[in-house]
């Protein structure tokens, strides 16, 4: 496998913000009548967007006010604003991609990346290269994936989605390309159902 494009998640990919951010919408949901630890946000919202948290959390019984997102945002953004690290082996993985295209499909609103990338200089590594499903389109649904393929003249066949969750790994599939899948630790080549463990 020799791709010409590799596109990261963000979250848990590239920066560690996930405990992080299931801690602040568990606490939220709490608060709003939602009985729900940070492992089980997790479980139930993660890979998603904040709008779809909302929807299911309402289903499960929270009484969220009108201005939900706005709220739930501005905490999550405080938390983040102190800091989160980078993974480890990022800088590393980056160094061995100069040669390659890179890029960043997110789920997450540009303003959180901004927060989460700017400190560690990831958002300047990644200038203009940086999509939000809030802008394309979220996984999983291909649209943000075959925008960046487009904007960097690739194929699917010559591209490869590394994600940890599994609506990232699903919008690979859909768009015709290979997956890191981080969750599994398997690579999924778009050409075969035949999975390779790493």
């Amino acid at each position: 496998m020799n791709p010409r494009l590799v596109i990261f998640d963000c979250d848990g990919v590239l920066v560690d913000t996930e405990m992080a951010t299931n801690t602040i919408i568990a606490e939220n949901l709490q608060s709003h009548g939602l009985s729900i630890t940070p492992d089980q946000a997790h479980t139930l919202f993660a890979g998603g967007t904040m709008e779809s948290a909302g929807h299911e959390a309402r289903r499960r019984g929270a009484t969220l006010p009108d201005d939900w997102l706005s709220e739930i945002y501005d905490q999550v953004f405080n938390r983040l604003r102190q800091g989160v690290d980078v993974i480890d082996g990022v800088w590393d993985l980056l160094n061995l991609l100069k040669d390659r295209q890179i890029a960043v499909a997110s789920n997450g609103p540009m303003e959180k990346m901004a927060i989460t990338l700017k400190p560690s200089g990831l958002w300047a590594h990644f200038a203009g290269r940086i999509y939000s499903g809030h802008d394309h389109g979220p996984k999983p649904a291909p649209d943000m994936l075959l925008r960046i393929m487009r904007d960097a003249g690739v194929t699917a066949a010559e591209t490869v989605m590394i994600d940890d969750m599994r609506s990232g790994c699903l919008a690979a599939q859909a768009a015709g390309s290979a997956v890191l899948d981080m969750w599994r630790r398997v690579i999924r080549p778009a050409s075969t159902e035949q999975a390779r463990y790493l």
